[in-house]
């Protein structure tokens, strides 16, 4: 059974989906099917079991798959001890960012990561939390850019800057003239909110803890990006939260719309960066972090 391969078994694992594990490892989902074929046929049993609407694991693939992650995971120790004898400021360097920081960080992490290091191009991948970190523990990411707390044997996360909350609501609404909103508002609302699995609608939950009692979203929408729904906003279908570096920016350029701060204590979330404690090129990370640090983004405030 080859890296590759292995890398196939643990991905179909995680994801129990072969399109999202072929997804997963940039290659086609035939690609995929055939290699599962050949080392089932290898092993002379199954690894998984397959419905029209489900992929389960057998009791042999958890072992094999176990192993597999074993594997991976000294493979990837072999190669960084490999890269450790480079230049750790040349190369390319694989970065997962999650949906509601990447299009309002990256336009000016890319040119102010490219003066820090300007021999060191990126590999970008934008995806939920809770994918980026096995994909950063199995070597296929370097570093990830995440909200935290986050705390997990073998990686380290680090704090880089602090964002606040704000509240967006439509131009005409009774709120559109006020200074503030206080956090039970919105209980009752016509709330917007992501979809479930993304970790900043979680946080919108935790800010405001009314919302999380029974029937207290029953007027809620949901939104597939925090574009999605500030456009919803726009249209008068209800209000949302944002964080400041997405919703700040519209003061200005979206007359349909008007961004208010929430009254007494901001509700926030903290952006950082978490990496693999053997990864071996600390300085990328600490240029990736500069880079951050040098960002001019909306409301936020660094973590120094």
């Amino acid at each position: 059974m080859t890296l590759t391969e292995m890398r196939y078994i643990v991905a179909l694992a995680r994801e129990r989906h072969f399109g999202k594990a072929a997804e997963a490892c940039h290659v086609s989902q035939p690609t995929l099917s055939v290699a599962l074929k050949k080392v089932e046929g290898q092993l002379g049993a199954a690894l998984f079991e397959r419905t029209a609407s489900d992929v389960r694991i057998t009791a042999l693939g958890e072992r094999i798959v176990a192993q597999a992650r074993r594997v991976l995971d000294e493979a990837v120790k072999l190669e960084e001890i490999a890269q450790s004898t480079g230049d750790p400021m040349s190369g390319q360097l694989r970065v997962g960012i999650i949906y509601t920081i990447a299009p309002y960080l990256l336009p000016q992490m890319i040119p102010a990561l490219s003066r820090e290091a300007p021999k060191m191009p990126l590999f970008l991948k934008e995806d939920f939390t809770g994918n980026l970190i096995p994909a950063l523990k199995a070597g296929e990411l370097d570093v990830i850019v995440i909200a935290l707390p986050f705390a997990e044997p073998g990686l380290v996360a680090q704090p880089v800057y602090e964002e606040p909350f704000r509240v967006v609501v439509p131009a005409d609404h009774p709120w559109a003239t006020r200074e503030a909103v206080i956090g039970d508002e919105l209980d009752g609302q016509n709330l917007l909110l992501l979809g479930q699995g993304n970790c900043f609608r979680d946080q919108v939950l935790e800010s405001c803890p009314r919302l999380t009692e029974p029937d207290a979203l029953e007027h809620s929408l949901e939104g597939s990006s925090l574009e999605t729904i500030r456009y919803m906003v726009a249209s008068g279908a209800g209000v949302a939260v944002m964080p400041s570096t997405a919703a700040d920016p519209l003061i200005d350029r979206e007359r349909m719309v008007r961004v208010l701060p929430f009254a007494g204590r901001q509700p926030k979330r903290t952006v950082g960066l978490v990496w693999r404690v053997t990864f071996p090129r600390p300085q990328a990370i600490d240029a990736v972090r500069a880079a951050l640090l040098s960002c001019q983004l909306p409301g936020a405030t660094p973590v120094r």
